[in-house]
């Protein structure tokens, strides 16, 4: 699957990403120019594991999920990166490759931007680190809660604690997803899924069909899910509280001191 090449590009405002509404006024001005918008579609692999971390993504209206896969060629999710956040938080920690797979969980719109920009941002040491690095907490935390939830919780549970992770982390109930990728994203046959799916469309909390998930009754859905989501966004409200308090609004006056310390982006051989 590839990046939409022959539809119109759809593209939402990148501070819909809530880590780009929360960087600083100067942080904003220096990275706004490097954003690039692309159209994803379903299934699309962004970076795989092991590759250079050459770009960060930052998701608007597209959903992608972590991977590992084993020899075999089975996969599980090990968490979820929407408009909460970035893809390449390895950068933070000081690494240069991908440790996991991002696939397009849910189609639409990301940001892509070459990922000196951020190292050079993370060299800092200014407010955008602590930002970065409370995020990559919170991503910390979504991994262990995923790892106890795919051992001990049934595939109704996973799947319903799925959909409400990727509405949180969209802007509408609609999420463009197959069931055979949420098999492969939850690590059980597609069997397991479709079963899971028919309950809950039969007790009317989801619609599905044709590639296209909607969810009727979030009440519904969050009451036959585990333990794992809520704890899971307790976490995350804990870590980020408003993360919009790390903006102090717009300064245009700010520009030229932004753009009077350029970035030495690395040219292309």
């Amino acid at each position: 699957m590839n990046l939409s090449a022959c539809n119109p590009l759809i593209t939402a405002d990148p501070r819909h990403n809530h880590l780009l509404a929360a960087l600083p006024d100067l942080a904003w001005i220096r990275w706004q120019p490097y954003l690039e918008p692309l159209n994803v579609s379903v299934g699309k692999v962004l970076c795989h594991s092991g590759s250079p971390a050459d770009y960060v993504y930052f998701p608007t209206t597209a959903i992608i999920s972590l991977t590992n896969t084993t020899q075999d060629g089975d996969s599980s999710e090990i968490a979820v990166v929407g408009n909460d956040g970035v893809v390449g938080i390895c950068l933070i920690m000081g690494g240069n490759s991908m440790p996991s797979q991002a696939v397009v969980q849910s189609a639409g719109t990301v940001y892509r931007m070459r990922s000196q920009v951020v190292k050079n941002e993370v060299d800092r040491a200014g407010p955008v680190l602590s930002l970065l690095l409370r995020y990559t907490q919170s991503v910390i935390a979504q991994l262990t809660l995923s790892a106890a939830c795919n051992r001990h919780h049934s595939i109704d549970q996973q799947l319903s604690r799925r959909l409400l992770v990727a509405m949180d982390r969209s802007a509408s109930g609609e999420l463009a997803m197959t069931q055979e990728l949420a098999a492969s994203l939850i690590g059980v046959r597609r069997e397991g899924i479709t079963n899971a799916a028919l309950k809950l469309q039969q007790a009317g909390v989801i619609r599905y069909g044709r590639g296209q998930i909607s969810v009727l009754n979030r009440a519904g859905l969050e009451k036959r899910t585990c333990e794992c989501y809520g704890a899971t966004k307790r976490e995350n409200e804990r870590l980020l509280p408003r993360m919009a308090a790390f903006r102090s609004g717009p300064a245009p006056s700010l520009a030229k001191q932004a753009l009077a310390e350029p970035f030495a982006l690395p040219v292309a051989a």
